[in-house]
């Protein structure tokens, strides 16, 4: 839905509710995003000569990186983005003027191979992502890479070749694990024994059949979207306990919405995620999680609210606003390159990116396929 279309009185109560649910300062640059993806220049803005600061590049300038990436790091380090880069320069230049870069380009190789970057955040379509973060790595640099980090196969087993060869660091951005409450489900699920029930509702937008998300080489919404939540359930099993996870699809005639997908995990734990997009939600995607392990009982709303039962205790977190955990992960990226004093960097291992990337590709196939599909191993480093 564009929302920069809708009569004034649907946009007044929409930026109320995200003012409840987000803040002021959050509600206003989600506002900004929506515009800076319909920004045309008649005269792009000018370079300046004498500008030459940052450290940081961004590749892909959509909503995602100029309201989640560019935001949470000029809030928590000021200007540091160096330079920017987009194949619509358009979204490059919006970047430039409201974060004070030192650059823009339609060059992803200016940014890969400016000596004055170190970390690169790689925002751009889908299908890129694992190409820029290849050569990224190749080039001496560190990446955080937006889900999904892969869309084949292929590219899985080249990041992973290119994490082994090179010294820059990775880190992906599932941003939900990090978030308060994230860290409060696994605190209190981990401090049980046994098998685990898990069960995901996800109501997410509807978009068009001519969404770019749709074309075949992007990896449709089981890569763009479910892949949130078939990591997070990952990351709840101990690496022990994962394997041989067996996948079970259920669906109609399409393969990658209004769909429900099980998964049995090697210690017997089970998972269920079912992803409904049938029109359109007031407050963005919602989503209901529960859980249960041993003698704690887990229930969970928009990552607002979360109830956790221990026998007879009962724990409340109601964080004061909606917490996905996008400025703690961000955050984590930058830390990688400059980490606050005392504090050893913290990057994903090259076992977890390819086990969450092959757990999101065998489930696509599965529902691409309406088969069952058992993978018997995790990452055996080859």
């Amino acid at each position: 839905m564009d929302y920069t279309k809708q009569n004034f009185a649907f946009k007044f109560k929409k930026t109320v509710r995200y003012i409840r649910l987000y803040g002021i300062k959050r509600t206003l640059v989600k506002i900004k995003g929506q515009y800076h993806m319909k920004k045309l220049y008649s005269n792009l803005p000018t370079i300046l000569i004498n500008s030459d600061s940052g450290h940081l590049g961004v590749i892909g300038c959509g909503n995602y990186a100029f309201s989640n990436i560019a935001y949470y790091i000029y809030k928590n380090y000021g200007s540091v983005i160096r330079g920017a880069m987009d194949v619509d320069i358009n979204k490059a230049a919006s970047l430039y003027e409201n974060y004070g870069l030192s650059y823009y380009t339609e060059s992803a190789d200016k940014i890969i191979h400016d000596p004055g970057i170190d970390l690169i955040y790689v925002a751009s379509n889908h299908a890129s992502h694992a190409e820029y973060a290849i050569q990224a790595l190749q080039a001496g640099k560190s990446v955080h890479i937006e889900k999904p980090h892969v869309v084949r196969e292929d590219q899985l087993q080249r990041l992973c070749a290119a994490m082994a060869e090179n010294k820059g660091r990775v880190n992906l951005g599932f941003n939900r694990p990090h978030s308060r409450i994230g860290l409060a489900i696994k605190k209190y699920l981990d401090a049980e024994a046994g098998p685990t029930m898990f069960n995901w509702f996800i109501a997410g937008h509807e978009i068009s059949p001519e969404h770019w998300y749709f074309k075949d080489e992007e990896g449709g919404r089981v890569l763009g979207n479910l892949c949130h939540w078939t990591d997070f359930v990952l990351q709840l099993i101990a690496p022990k306990d994962r394997y041989p996870l067996t996948i079970t699809p259920t669906r109609g005639k399409k393969s990658d919405c209004d769909i429900a997908v099980t998964y049995m995990f090697g210690d017997e734990s089970i998972a269920a995620i079912t992803f409904s997009a049938k029109g359109h939600t007031f407050e963005g995607v919602r989503e209901r999680f529960a859980a249960h392990r041993g003698n704690v009982l887990i229930s969970m709303d928009d990552f607002k609210d979360l109830t956790v039962e221990v026998i007879e205790k009962k724990h409340k977190l109601s964080p004061f606003f909606r917490d996905h955990g996008h400025e703690r992960n961000i955050i984590r990226s930058y830390e990688m390159v400059r980490p606050r004093s005392g504090v050893a960097p913290d990057n994903c291992s090259l076992e977890y990116v390819w086990e969450t990337g092959n757990l999101f590709l065998k489930t696509r196939e599965s529902l691409e396929t309406n088969q069952k599909i058992v993978i018997h191993s995790g990452w055996n480093g080859s």
